[in-house]
């Protein structure tokens, strides 16, 4: 495991490395930022917040993640894992202390566990199933960096045919 900031420096270099089997917005402000916190009521890890500030949401070879982003209606209304986690906890039953990062592909979630920070205010990733109830979620990784990086160089290696060591 690499420091979470530096992991998610290495995915930056990834998306810009693999921009032809990417998407990704062109970033997102401070404004919008704190927009987020305050509506979810705590800070937004570094790494995940390093990668929000580069590319506002993203994806890589399929693998998508909810960042944070302006939407195109009158206002530019601050969309993304803010309003996916309000609205997760108001029609699921998502626990308070989570914030959704990303979609699972089988239907869950991969959320951050703002009710254990570490570090430097580095959040555990889980798996949240809608329905659950319960703290005995599985843990992913221990940081948003690593396990975003994990996740697209998996994702990447899938498309391109390599094993995720060859990246």
């Amino acid at each position: 495991m690499v420091d979470p900031v530096d992991a998610a420096e290495l995915l930056i270099a990834l998306v810009r490395e693999n921009e032809d089997i990417a998407n990704h917005g062109d970033g997102c402000d401070e404004a919008a930022l704190a927009v987020v916190e305050d509506q979810l009521g705590r800070p937004l890890p570094p790494s995940y917040r390093r990668l929000i500030e580069e590319f506002g949401t993203w994806d890589l070879a399929g693998q998508e993640f909810l960042g944070v982003y302006r939407g195109e209606a009158p206002g530019g209304a601050v969309l993304g894992s803010g309003v996916e986690t309000l609205v997760a906890r108001a029609q699921y039953g998502l626990p308070a202390d989570l914030v959704i990062t990303a979609l699972d592909g089988a239907g869950g979630l991969v959320v951050l566990d703002a009710a254990a920070p570490w570090g430097r205010g580095e959040y555990p990733v889980l798996g949240w199933t809608p329905g659950t109830t319960g703290r005995d979620l599985p843990r992913l990784a221990d940081d948003f960096g690593n396990y975003a990086l994990w996740a697209s160089r998996r994702a990447v290696a899938r498309r391109r045919g390599l094993a995720p060591s060859d990246l």
